[in-house]
């Protein structure tokens, strides 16, 4: 029997699975797939941060709301800002055409805001045990 995890774990590891797909469909040269999955893997960090300092799911896509909800810092929310926008020009086949580089940003961006996510979530469960 395995063990059920926690609502934010579900989310870090669907971050995780997004930005693999993401780097998979970089190589396969589907580069507007790859920005749309890189922008939902940084939402899914976020997201993560979120459920564990609030204990509730936020249901929004805008990850620089997301990232100032948590505390991100500066840097992070900048990159936030600009992520954003792959969910919603990706989905639309009259949007600007992606190249590879967009593709490359994009997920250079989503592997910062996992790698800050995932620092965040440290320092939250260290504060929620010495609380306790």
């Amino acid at each position: 029997m395995t063990e059920k995890k926690i609502e934010y774990e579900e989310w870090i590891e669907k971050a995780e699975k997004d930005l693999h797909a993401a780097e998979i469909n970089l190589k396969q040269s589907l580069y507007e797939v790859s920005a749309f999955l890189s922008q939902q893997a940084a939402e899914k960090a976020l997201k993560a941060a979120y459920i564990l300092k609030y204990k509730r799911l936020w249901k929004i896509h805008d990850l620089e709301q997301l990232g100032e909800k948590v505390d991100a810092p500066e840097g992070i929310i900048k990159i936030c800002k600009e992520l954003t926008q792959h969910y919603i020009l990706t989905r639309y086949p009259d949007e600007e055409e992606y190249a590879k580089e967009d593709a490359e940003a994009a997920l250079k961006q989503a592997k910062e805001v996992i790698e800050w996510s995932k620092n965040r979530l440290k320092k939250l469960m260290e504060n929620s045990k010495q609380k306790k």
